[in-house]
């Protein structure tokens, strides 16, 4: 740990560039990512004034495989990219952890109770309190506290993931600041899952908050939900001459609790037609022999949702394994049945209630004609509104990203790199 005086110094004199192009795996983003470095320590300065140093950072993360399939104990192939959260922190004596995130006011947690508050519910001061409660109760305390200044650029919105990075930040802040970074990344994941469900009262998978935190490519397998498989899957995207783009279709995701809801009560409902929680505990062959009944108790849209659920969970391996045997092209192949598979099967792509709004539609439908043969594309995340996902060619990318962007506004179109570390201590 260094003085803010001292980072300070060494960031403006470029003596930490090679580490920022290693974390940001770009080197025409170093100057940007210094001048944000610099301001977040100097905010840190203002804040909670000169001393002792250490910066961390949790990326975002895209949903590459397995679309709405952890929530049914199911397999998902997701990948952290090259946005971020960051803090930087120091430690302090007083008992409390003090995060102030830029846009926002100074959040303040007591740690001598970190217990769930009712009050609190929603909040940023949740999500710190449960992380701070969940890795303490596993056995890694925060003795004293720590100060924080927050910054992110990881897209509010946008189907990366912004409050997983934040959650993952704060157990990584946590892991490097008290324990000497030991803490198991699946563990902060665990226990950020934990501060969601728990304390901030959102019911959400565990996907989100490994991809965070793990880093790179990886291919989760959560039939166990309580101890996941998480499988490193070493890929490069630019040695196959292609980008990972997001697009962002501005779309309102106001109203959309219970079109989200819907996924998994209709898959679990299912479920129950064999006696099960979740479909992957349902064998296949047997659900295909009693489609009548699961019509009759749970309707046609529960069906097909459960057909993508079959479909999807042993894609998202294939997707995995092709990449494994750099078979790229069976890998594109793959993404675009996917996206098949959620527009026609899992009907995530636009909600019923008002057909009028269909953004995400408009942008797939884009999507495939500037695309015929330079790449494919899938709705990404949750659905219903927000984003879309494309692999493009690198010849085409500008070309995309200018005709996404005169279409849903200037900035909407993101290329993104997939980042090998999770939740890191940079300096």
């Amino acid at each position: 740990m260094e003085a803010s005086s001292v980072i300070l110094k060494k960031l403006e004199e470029g003596c930490f560039d090679s580490r920022l192009e290693e974390i940001y795996v770009d080197g025409g983003l170093v100057p940007e990512q210094r001048t944000r470095y610099l301001a977040a320590v100097r905010s840190y300065e203002e804040a909670f004034g000169c001393g002792p140093i250490e910066i961390f950072s949790a990326p975002g993360r895209s949903e590459v495989g397995g679309n709405h399939t952890d929530h049914q104990h199911g397999m998902v192939l997701a990948a952290a990219v090259n946005l971020d959260a960051l803090a930087v922190a120091g430690r302090n004596e007083d008992g409390c952890i003090r995060i102030l995130s830029e846009g926002y006011g100074m959040v303040t947690v007591d740690l001598s109770d970190l217990s769930v508050r009712k009050e609190e519910e929603g909040t940023s001061a949740a999500l710190v309190r449960g992380v701070a409660a969940g890795l303490a109760r596993k056995g890694f305390p925060i003795p004293g506290g720590f100060n924080a200044y927050v910054t992110s650029n990881v897209l509010m919105g946008a189907g990366l993931s912004s409050s997983a990075a934040f959650e993952v930040l704060t157990g990584t802040v946590i892991s490097g600041l008290f324990h000497g970074m030991t803490v198991d990344p699946v563990e902060i994941a665990k226990e950020a899952q934990y501060a969601e469900n728990v304390y901030f009262g959102k019911p959400c998978g565990l996907m989100d908050q490994t991809a965070c935190s793990v880093g790179g490519l990886i291919h989760i397998d959560f039939k166990d939900p309580e101890e996941p498989v998480v499988r490193q899957v070493p890929v490069d995207f630019s040695a196959y001459h292609h980008s990972l783009c997001i697009t962002d279709t501005k779309g309102s995701h106001a109203d959309l609790t219970e079109d989200y809801a819907d996924i998994p009560g209709e898959m679990k409902a299912a479920a129950a037609c064999f006696g099960k929680q979740v479909l992957r505990e349902v064998e296949e062959e047997a659900f295909m022999r009693n489609i009548p009944m699961v019509r009759e108790r749970c309707g046609d849209r529960a069906v097909l949702r459960a057909l993508h659920f079959f479909a999807e969970n042993k894609r998202a391996a294939l997707e995995a394994e092709a990449l494994s045997e750099e078979d790229f092209g069976r890998f594109l192949e793959l993404v675009e049945e996917s996206g098949n598979s959620s527009f026609k099967y899992l009907q995530n792509v636009y909600t019923c209630k008002t057909p009028g709004e269909q953004g995400v539609s408009v942008a797939l439908a884009v999507s495939e004609k500037l695309l015929a043969g330079h790449g494919v594309c899938r709705v990404h995340g949750g659905g219903f509104a927000g984003t879309i996902q494309a692999f493009v060619e690198d010849g085409s990318v500008e070309g995309y990203r200018q005709a996404m962007d005169q279409v849903f506004g200037s900035g909407s179109c993101h290329v993104l790199k997939v980042r090998p570390f999770g939740g890191v201590k940079v300096l």
